[in-house]
């Protein structure tokens, strides 16, 4: 048996688009799954790196001329960049003082980092300004690259990419409405009234950091798992899997910024070392006391999953607590990878690469903050003074941590993701097929799924799944709301693959798991209207499919056991 030849839908996670998940056959597009989420989301792409959304929202962030203003300053464009083009520009002041160039915007709060390439001109200094109260600014000498005066900033940097050229950013956490660039004559001096300066690709995201440049015409540009975007996605490596999750909350309002914290007896340096999404912006908590923690407040009840990544310094442990009654924690082995004691929560570990841990404690309580230790043994608060690194804390609402939801100085939602196809008759044989899934759903997840063909209701439908109340796997058919069929078996373990083939025919139904025939029936007939859709729920939204699904096909005709065996093995 060939799978390819025999099957009329095949879906093997990799090709997509906005609101689309390309099926390999058919292959004119008419099998090609329709996907929504209605906000942004993370995903481990194929480099093993975490990847999210960025966002550039400065407008023209490369044509100087036209949604930028001159103040007093005169612009020259064609000159030599960084890059190797002629698409940088002389920024120029004849002969007043506090001239500058600037863009002005709907004010926007929150974290943000504002960058710019620069290289010295007749002038050798530069001046970045966002306009807010107060107004967040550093001056820095294009001759060297070295900063000078820095007001009401979180952090700056300028890294010198060659040829005389600096990328120089600004990190603030402020409500801003102007961002600004001065020729500047001197450190804390825009009082000259002449010379110049090269400037070239500006910056404006929501981030701890300057991020890779990204172009900008008339609009905000936004890159990576936006809206709509599905998510292939590539944790533990090997073949990515379509990935879809529930909505959910991270109530961290901070989720990386984590110098933004109560401190006790610890002090943060703020983009260390690289972190599991590629760049440098991860925080070093070192602890100058016993008992040392980093601390923020948050509000949530009820069961909960809170995570943090975490990587060894010069201690080997973290510990994670939430304050609540009985104030769950877990200790986290980072040199080993493994979970240490637990109070009154479980915790899990999850191996990210490069030293890295997603360090996750599930609880039920009522919180009022959360806590991050730096520790050298497990169970310990004392020993040693020294640091540990720390990415990207979450703490949502449910059983289980999902991908990571970054946030700047609000809670974020991540809505839930959806797939589906209508209008493919032709692909169904609502007399005889096999559905097939090769699927594994979250740790813990507690509630029943399914994976629907259906006329469109709830009423009418071949399906396999998982039941709420426990771990058994099944195979039915429903035939004017009533289960005509309906074979069950095998215990069913979250956080494991595996492979459900259920082969419907009136008289003749069949569930295969992992290879094994798990039941059949050759005594109940039924007679389906037409089936013309396909969903990752058990029909009308009811028990969605929530995990990862490696493998996806329907096939027009029954197949024979050997064949439901090879299939599923």
């Amino acid at each position: 048996m060939s799978n390819y030849d025999d099957a009329s839908l095949i879906m093997f996670p990799s090709g997509y688009k906005e609101d689309k998940i390309y099926s390999l056959k058919p292959t004119d597009g008419s099998g090609d799954l329709t996907f929504t989420r209605a906000s942004t989301a993370t995903r481990v792409n194929e480099q093993g790196l975490i990847e999210g959304v960025r966002t550039n929202l400065i407008l023209q962030s490369n044509t100087f001329n036209t949604t930028w203003t001159t103040t007093s300053t005169t612009l020259t464009s064609g000159q030599s960049g960084y890059d190797g083009t002629t698409n940088a520009w002389l920024l120029t002041k004849p002969a007043t003082s506090f001239a500058r160039i600037q863009q002005t915007f709907s004010s926007t709060s929150g974290l943000k980092t504002f960058s710019v390439y620069l290289k010295a001109g007749t002038l050798s200094w530069c001046r970045l300004f966002a306009a807010s109260a107060p107004s967040p600014n550093i001056y820095v000498n294009l001759s060297n690259g070295s900063l000078g005066s820095q007001y009401d900033n979180i952090s700056a940097t300028s890294i010198d990419v060659g040829a005389g050229w600096y990328r120089v950013s600004l990190t603030f956490d402020a409500s801003i409405s102007e961002v600004r660039i001065y020729p500047a004559d001197a450190n804390d001096s825009v009082s000259g009234i002449s010379g110049s300066i090269y400037i070239q690709d500006a910056q404006l995201e929501a981030s701890v950091q300057a991020t890779e440049y990204i172009p900008t015409t008339t609009t905000a540009v936004s890159v990576g798992i936006t809206s709509n975007i599905p998510r292939i996605d590539y944790t533990g490596g090997g073949c990515g899997k379509l990935l879809l999750e529930p909505q959910r909350t991270n109530l961290l309002t901070l989720s990386n910024y984590i110098d933004g914290w109560g401190k006790t007896n610890v002090s943060v340096t703020s983009n260390d070392i690289t972190s599991p999404d590629g760049y440098q912006n991860a925080s070093k908590l070192e602890r100058n006391a016993t008992g040392g923690y980093v601390s923020l407040n948050t509000s949530a009840s009820g069961s909960q999953a809170y995570s943090v990544f975490l990587k060894k310094g010069n201690l080997n442990f973290g510990r994670i607590l939430a304050i609540g009654t009985g104030n769950p924690n877990v200790y986290f082995d980072l040199e080993n990878g493994s979970v240490g004691t637990a109070s009154n929560a479980t915790g899990s570990i999850v191996d990210y690469g490069n030293g890295w841990y997603r360090c996750t404690m599930v609880y039920s309580e009522t919180i009022t903050a959360v806590r991050i230790y730096p520790v050298e043994t497990d169970n310990s608060t004392g020993g040693a003074l020294g640091y540990v690194y720390a990415y990207e804390a979450q703490c949502e609402s449910g059983t289980y941590a999902t991908s990571i939801i970054p946030t700047l100085g609000t809670a974020v939602t991540r809505v839930a993701d959806s797939a589906s196809k209508s209008g493919i008759s032709s692909l169904i044989n609502s007399a005889e097929g096999v559905l097939y899934a090769q699927v594994k759903t979250a740790s813990a997840l507690g509630t029943g799924f399914g994976i629907t063909l259906t006329d469109g209701t709830v009423n009418n439908r071949v399906y396999i799944g998982k039941g709420t109340a426990n771990t058994q796997v099944f195979g039915a058919v429903t035939v004017g709301g009533s289960n005509i069929v309906s074979i069950s078996g095998s215990s069913y373990s979250d956080d494991s693959y595996i492979k459900i083939a259920f082969s419907y025919k009136s008289g003749e139904t069949k569930l295969f798991i992992n290879g094994i025939q798990i039941g059949s029936t050759s005594l109940l007939s039924f007679t389906l209207p037409t089936l013309s859709k396909f969903a990752f729920d058990g029909g009308l939204l009811a028990a969605t499919f929530y995990g990862e699904c490696q493998s996806l096909m329907i096939f027009p005709t029954a197949l024979t056991d050997t064949e439901l065996a090879t299939l599923t093995t």
